[in-house]
């Protein structure tokens, strides 16, 4: 097997000519994890596009990773979390890896194996279909748009014990997507193929379906970290032929978006756990109503508790580095003032992908104060979600001259 050109680059990479031929560079181009603009037949000009992940276009993987260090372990939690609170780090057994196809595929793998351990999971599905035998119950208004007048066939449904229900679809769809990756070592390779199989006569989801409703149950327990993960590749991954029979495999997110959605479900959960509530993107009038037939300017607040029916505390999270002098966008603090004032609220919460110090910046001539909530994305899964709870219960202290400290 020809080994894999791996190429690896941080998100804010400056642009540069590399060797690519035209099938990759259209491989890449597309995949959207880098902008790629041919330079001549065998070169490229690769550009940032502001995502993160990984492409493997036949013997050849780009990589692009966050600008602040973040392990992939960590990256494939935050991504599990935002989706599903339910998602725990020890879903995923990167912590040895640091390429992202091999971690996917032995977590996955792995996974799956203690998920079918106890054999494969058989359920109720409902079954509709037309018969010339009567089982179930007669769906009668299918029955007279397709069959008006006659008797035979029926139209009917009934409840079927069977392995093909949603939580088998969603493990063999990832099983199937990861098998496609090309170049994975051939004992993993091997693993899939054999779980694959083990789920014969469950159907594979079609590529854009949605993914089929489940819940964790007491009969369902073994599977749920293997169903978390499982969707967590469905959703993100893609791979498929390309030019010329060329395998390739796309693992691409955008990372301002995956944080942001990190610290947002983490926060709501925060929230709930002190007893509150948290309502995301918030619509909110930025001005008084008019009476001249002029619209309002419409807002709407990333985050925003409330205790009973009263808001109480705006929250919102910004995938941005600090600038040499330590400070911060001045448009972010702009948004919170304008979130503030308008709901009410004299104080604000602004969580950072950054290292350092919460700071306390109290607006010239207004009661409202920022706080800026450093989230290091270096530290632990379990840190992270500790640093948000710890920002939750800090909101309600006193503001002037309390140090936070921020666990290393």
């Amino acid at each position: 097997m020809t080994e894999v050109r791996r190429l690896t680059l941080s998100e804010s990479f400056e642009p540069f000519v590399a060797q690519l031929s035209e099938a990759q560079s259209r491989a890449l181009h597309a995949s959207k994890l880098v902008s790629v603009v041919s330079a001549s037949a065998d070169s490229a000009v690769m550009q940032p596009s502001g995502r993160v992940g990984a492409v493997r276009v036949g013997d050849l993987q780009v990589e692009v990773w966050p600008k602040q260090k973040v392990k992939l372990a960590h990256l494939i939690f935050m991504l599990g979390y935002a989706a599903d609170p339910g998602f725990r780090p020890e879903a995923v057994d990167a912590e040895a890896y640091d390429e992202l196809w091999p971690a996917l595929a032995e977590s996955l793998a792995r996974l799956c194996e203690r998920a079918l351990l106890g054999g494969v999971l058989q359920g109720y599905r409902t079954v509709e279909e037309s018969s010339i035998v009567v089982r179930g119950r007669i769906r009668v208004a299918d029955q007279l748009r397709r069959h008006a007048g006659q008797i035979s066939p029926t139209e009917i449904a009934y409840d079927e014990y069977m392995t093909d229900i949603a939580e088998n679809r969603i493990l063999r769809t990832a099983l199937r997507r990861m098998r496609a990756v090309p170049r994975l070592r051939p004992e993993v390779a091997a693993r899939l193929s054999h779980l694959d199989n083990r789920l014969d006569g469950v159907a594979v989801l079609r590529r854009g379906a949605p993914l089929p409703s489940w819940r964790p149950t007491r009969l369902n327990a073994r599977y749920v970290p293997a169903l978390r993960l499982a969707e967590l590749v469905i959703r993100n991954t893609a791979a498929q032929a390309g030019e010329g029979g060329v395998e390739i495999a796309a693992f691409v997110v955008t990372m301002w978006k995956v944080f942001e959605d990190f610290v947002t479900t983490a926060l709501r959960e925060a929230i709930a756990e002190g007893g509150r509530r948290a309502v995301p993107q918030k619509r909110w009038p930025f001005d008084e109503p008019r009476f001249d037939g002029v619209g309002r300017v419409p807002m709407a607040i990333d985050l925003l508790e409330y205790d009973g029916t009263a808001p109480v505390m705006v929250y919102d999270a910004k995938y941005k580095a600090a600038a040499g002098d330590g400070g911060y966008p001045n448009a972010d603090f702009y948004q919170m003032l304008a979130y503030c004032t308008t709901v009410g609220l004299d104080r604000a919460v602004l969580v950072y992908a950054q290292g350092g110090h919460p700071v306390d910046r109290r607006v010239v001539n207004s009661p409202v104060t920022i706080r800026e909530w450093p989230l290091d994305l270096s530290l632990s899964p379990l840190e992270m979600l500790d640093s948000i709870r710890r920002a939750v219960e800090a909101a309600s202290e006193p503001l002037e001259g309390t140090v936070y400290g921020v666990s290393a």
